[in-house]
């Protein structure tokens, strides 16, 4: 069974029951990013663990260096 979700307001299938790591693994997300669900900030150490659900919104975000 699949699951629906946009990341930076792009359509994605992911599996069912996946979380923030499958969907940054799928993403091919490039260290370092940072990740809201639905305009919250997830932390790092709970991407493994941070279930999401069918129409949920992901913005990854990487820093910008310089001045």
């Amino acid at each position: 069974m699949n699951m629906n979700i946009t990341i930076n307001q792009q359509a994605v299938v992911l599996q069912a029951n996946a979380t923030v790591a499958d969907a940054m693994a799928q993403w091919q997300a490039q260290p370092p990013f940072a990740v809201a669900v639905n305009t919250e900030f997830v932390p790092k150490s709970r991407y493994a663990n941070h279930l999401l659900a069918e129409g949920d919104c992901l913005e990854v975000i990487a820093p910008v260096t310089g001045g």
